[in-house]
């Protein structure tokens, strides 16, 4: 046995995404970092041993524009462009790369926390060191820090240090949920465990083992959605334990998991009931993957009432949007469905003070230990947002540790820098902007070659007919006065419409009636109908056009998307795979579903400044009440197009920021849940290069091809200019040439 130390300033325990997200926000900020898994594997329920998909504030693309950036973002971008399939394996090896990546990382893969040093009174602690032996290698190591973070998801490394933490569901009165139950108990949700089948191509028999549940004297059969072909993540249901002590019966749970997936296997092969002669089992995952277990309480708990309300929190440092997704303590047994949903309006925001510890000073969290009540853990658990809370506090570590103060002294005294950190990294914050003192392009004065003027979609492609309401949610930036809509009228009829505003910026749903208006429509076919509006905008924001449904009327689609251009139907899916729902749910009621990237054909007059070039510049790197990126006219063969910044005098430039339009509207996954019909998002810029105006002329600094990555810094050798310009030569599809922001730096 060898016994070692190890000294960085920051130590994070567990592997999952929240603590790989966490230690590479930690080393991109200089800082060293010690990275514990006690796993051979890095990515938590994600990896291949669990295979859970990495879902998130979209929710399945319920949520407009929420896609995570960060750090998150470019493990999706990656992802979708290496392992389009799925293989969880080469999930595995993109989640390592990203860590490797970072030279100021050191990973420790194998190795058991179990000993935390910590000293100090119950309300003020302080941890030392934690402890760790690593398997196979017989090596017991010291892991010394300033900070420390615990994202181990069960919480033990807190626990064993010291903090405040609570386990199972808080009773009514105390944050006065509406989900929570009348009086407090120790009820959580379950674990499951996973399994993936495939076509073998020939007959294939199936015996059983002899501990397989009949599964047909229970009511799964009845209760639950099973399908031969299905596997992975389509048996989430498969869940069980809410009832024990998810980490101390652990074992029991995962006999009994494994009891119901070979005996539900036995059902789908041998029932008669299904075509599954040609099915085989591919692999049964041995880990049950947890849901729930401590959580940490912060300085702030954030509960469902914060949710509900999108509270925007002063300290908000992260986002989710999965619905609050509660499931019945008894799991697969339960005789109601197996998860109930309540989806917001829209993304919420995560606050700084639920990631740190009211009571341990060195202590930070991310995942789902972290500080909020029972039903909001229902819908921060989800492990993109893990990830995104995973960067914010890896960051808030990082600042902590150079500063010498605390997580608290952090959020009290240096709130701004905090999030300013975040922003540059391009991390997941709605709505707060670009306020950094050393960014040249704030004092710039931006320019294109040209800039996307109207909002107009007219290369009708295929008829739609209106059938339900559907909707259309684009930018307004000063007045609306006319909007006209290509039309197929199978009688004289009438078209009647409603201008409804949004609500919150971060919202896609109509909340607000504005104004209605109807207008004659002849028989006849593409045919502009022109609706004649008298909207004055305060400010900048999008509007949602609701146009009621009308047999006799078709609209027109087109396969040219535009950003900040969306389209919805209003149709409630009542599947059985979604589980319960309320139908007063906006955002379920109004869906993309087969409007994705097809935007009815529609003109908005007069134009509009939503694409200008200033928008690059504006301070925001998403959308929040337009589409704040510079769009420019539909790009021709052979004819880059530019978008430039000018100083009045010359300035000294070393660092060049860039972040290009990745379409965070396109819901991106891990594993098996869907494919995109491309391997890079075509917005994205593919080909470009940077120039500064230098001795008259315009000066190549360096030319990059082949780009599918949102955000690119290039560190330039430093230059005197009072110009500088991102020339776009191609993008991976998109006809236009689009960038969210840029930056400039000494």
């Amino acid at each position: 046995m060898r016994s070692e130390i190890i000294k960085t300033e920051v130590t994070v325990i567990g592997g999952g995404l929240a603590g790989v997200c966490a230690a590479i926000a930690v080393a991109r900020l200089g800082q060293r970092v010690s990275l514990v898994q006690n796993r051979p594997v890095l990515g938590g329920n994600s990896s291949s041993e669990v295979r859970v998909w990495v879902c998130g504030a979209t929710g399945h693309g319920v949520n407009r524009y929420a896609r995570e950036t960060g750090i998150m973002g470019e493990l999706f971008v990656e992802n979708q462009y290496r392992n389009p399939d799925g293989n969880p394996y080469l999930w595995d090896l993109i989640v390592l790369e990203a860590v490797k990546a970072e030279k100021n990382i050191e990973l420790f893969l194998n190795t058991d926390v179990h000993e935390v040093e910590a000293t100090g009174s119950e309300v003020d602690r302080q941890i030392h060191s934690v402890t760790g032996w690593m398997m196979g290698s017989e090596r017991k190591i010291r892991f010394e820090s300033k900070m420390f973070l615990d994202c181990t998801g069960d919480g033990l490394v807190g626990f064993l240090a010291g903090a405040k933490f609570r386990i199972g569901r808080e009773a009514h009165h105390e944050f006065k949920e509406d989900w929570a139950p009348e009086v407090a108990d120790d009820i959580t949700l379950g674990s499951t465990i996973l399994f993936y089948t495939k076509d073998a191509g020939q007959l294939v028999k199936y015996i059983p083992p002899s501990f397989a549940k009949d599964i047909s004297q229970t009511s799964i059969p009845v209760r639950r959605v099973m399908r031969s072909g299905d596997s992975g993540c389509h048996y989430w249901w498969i869940e069980w334990g809410g009832e024990l002590d998810t980490v101390h019966e652990n074992e029991r749970i995962r006999d009994e998991l494994w009891s119901v997936i070979y005996g539900i296997w036995d059902y789908i092969k041998n029932s008669g009931k299904f075509e599954a002669d040609n099915m085989t089992l591919e692999w049964v995952g041995s880990l049950p993957g947890k849901r729930e277990y401590r959580r940490f309480v912060g300085d702030y708990i954030l509960n469902q009432n914060d949710i509900v309300a999108q509270e925007q929190f002063e300290d908000r440092v992260a986002f989710g949007g999965w619905s609050i997704d509660l499931h019945p303590p008894k799991g697969m047994y339960a005789e109601e469905s197996g998860s109930k949903h309540f989806h917001a309006d829209g993304t919420y925001h995560i606050p700084f003070r639920s990631l740190y510890s009211s009571n341990v000073n060195n202590l930070l969290f991310a995942g789902r230990n972290v500080s909020a009540t029972h039903v909001a853990f229902g819908t921060t658990r989800v492990m993109a947002t893990c990830a995104v809370m995973g960067e914010a506090a890896g960051t808030g570590a990082a600042l902590s540790a150079m500063k010498g103060i605390t997580p608290r002294e952090l959020s009290q005294s240096h709130l701004a820098e905090l999030q300013q950190t975040l922003i540059r990294q391009d991390a997941s914050i709605i709505g707060i902007r670009n306020e950094d003192a050393g960014d040249l392009g704030r004092s710039a004065k931006a320019a294109a070659s040209s800039m996307m003027r109207n909002v107009h979609i007219d290369d009708a492609s295929k008829v739609y007919s209106l059938l339900n309401p559907v909707g259309i949610t684009f930018p307004v930036t000063s007045e609306l006065n006319k909007l006209s809509l290509l039309v197929d009228a199978l009688a004289n009829t009438e078209m009647t419409i409603e201008i409804h505003s949004t609500g919150k910026k971060e919202n896609y749903i109509p909340m607000g009636l504005i104004s209605k208006h109807t207008v004659k429509v002849t028989q006849g076919t593409k045919q502009w109908v022109d609706f004649a509006l008298d909207y004055k905008a305060v400010e900048a924001i999008n509007l949602f056009v609701v146009i009621q449904s009308n047999p006799e009327l078709q609209l027109y689609t087109s396969e040219t998307p535009l950003y900040g251009v969306l389209c919805f139907e209003n149709k409630i899916d009542l599947s059985a795979d979604f589980s319960s729902f309320f139908d007063t749910q906006q955002t379920m009621a109004w869906q993309m579903k087969g409007l994705h990237r097809t935007p009815f054909c529609f003109k908005a007059f007069p134009e509009t400044t939503a694409y200008e070039a200033v928008s690059a510049i504006d301070g925001y790197t998403r959308p929040y009440g337009g589409p704040h990126t510079w769009v420019s006219n539909r790009m021709e063969s052979n004819k880059p197009e530019w978008l430039s910044l000018e100083w009045d005098s010359s300035v000294f430039i070393s660092n060049i920021h860039i972040t290009f339009n990745d379409d965070v509207n396109e819901d991106l996954i891990n594993l098996h849940h869907h494919r995109t019909p491309f391997e890079v998002i075509p917005e994205l810029v593919k080909d470009y290069r940077i120039e500064a105006f230098v001795d008259e002329q315009w000066k190549v600094l360096l030319r990059e091809t082949d780009n599918r990555k949102r955000k690119r810094t290039h560190q330039l050798e430093p230059i005197r200019t009072n110009k500088i310009r991102v020339v776009i030569e191609a993008t991976n599809g998109c006809p236009y040439a689009e960038v969210v922001e840029i930056r400039a730096y000494e």
